[in-house]
């Protein structure tokens, strides 16, 4: 009975390894699909360096902005890698914060990204996440051991539209894309904020900027962002926060942030995260 057992917990723990095995190879097929989607979407661009003469119609704070974190003549980024570790709230209606890695590629044109979260729900349970926007389409996919789908959505206004306002927020780790010379439009609000918006195609992002004194982007808000409640897409009033700037390759980026609905009751935060690593591609 003692040799059965043992064969049958052998046979049994084979059978897990050979399962997770099996789900990562998979998710990671799909992100090697999706990111060459990325990359096959790239559009020339230019220019290949910053000029502060573009700077002199811009807002104000948008222009101690841009003279806080860039300076005169680098290259401009068209793409980059970025590492977070950090914590994610799964609870719909009460908190539960779980820790979470990712992998990030961002393409600066035509704007696009692909987020490969992985969230611990539970020792040796990961959930898989891709949150991305590809070639214009919005994609969310979120699936146990990479093998048994949770949610998945895709190609909807809604949910492209709200993954080129994750774009163009993010943008504070790749300052230069929102220089006007790489598309995005600024509106003067008062000396402590401005709109931008980016356009991709036939559809248009328009997020609030605020700066700190210091001259940072404080925060990013839009009026309305789809929101997943019940499998159904809600729009929501949404806010990114940013802090700890740190110089990167000339630049100077958040390494620490956080991302809340913004409901009658008061924020709620989902994602905190910290930037471990980051790689930039210039043009």
């Amino acid at each position: 009975m003692l040799i059965v057992l043992i064969i049958t917990l052998l046979a049994l723990t084979a059978s897990i390894v050979a399962l997770l095995w099996f789900g990562a190879y998979r998710w990671n097929a799909g992100t090697q699909e999706l990111r060459a989607r990325l990359d096959a979407a790239r559009s020339p661009t230019g220019p290949f360096a910053v000029d502060f003469r573009e700077l002199s119609d811009l807002p104000a704070p948008v222009q101690r902005y841009f003279r806080t974190v860039l300076t005169d003549g680098q290259p401009t980024v068209a793409g980059l890698r970025v590492r977070h570790t950090g914590t994610f709230n799964v609870g719909e209606i009460k908190d539960q914060w779980k820790p979470f890695t990712s992998d990030q590629k961002v393409v600066a044109q035509r704007p696009g990204f692909d987020w490969d979260g992985r969230i611990a729900m539970m020792p040796g349970l990961p959930v898989r996440v891709h949150d991305a926007y590809v070639a214009g389409e919005g994609i969310l996919h979120a699936s146990l051991l990479g093998l048994f789908s949770l949610a998945r959505v895709r190609d909807t206004d809604d949910m492209a539209k709200g993954e080129l306002m994750r774009f163009l927020a993010e943008a504070t780790w790749y300052p230069t894309l929102l220089l006007p010379s790489q598309g995005v439009h600024w509106k003067s609000v008062d000396d402590r904020s401005a709109y931008a918006t980016l356009t991709d195609g036939d559809r248009s992002a328009t997020m609030l900027f605020v700066f700190n004194d210091a001259g940072f982007i404080e925060t990013v808000q839009a009026d309305a962002r789809g929101r997943m409640v019940s499998g159904k897409i809600v729009q929501t009033p949404w806010q990114g926060r940013f802090w700890n700037y740190s110089e990167r390759v000339g630049m100077r980026v958040p390494l620490d942030g956080e991302v809340a609905w913004l409901l009658p009751a008061g924020a709620k935060p989902y994602w905190r995260g910290r930037i471990t690593e980051i790689a930039y591609e210039f043009m």
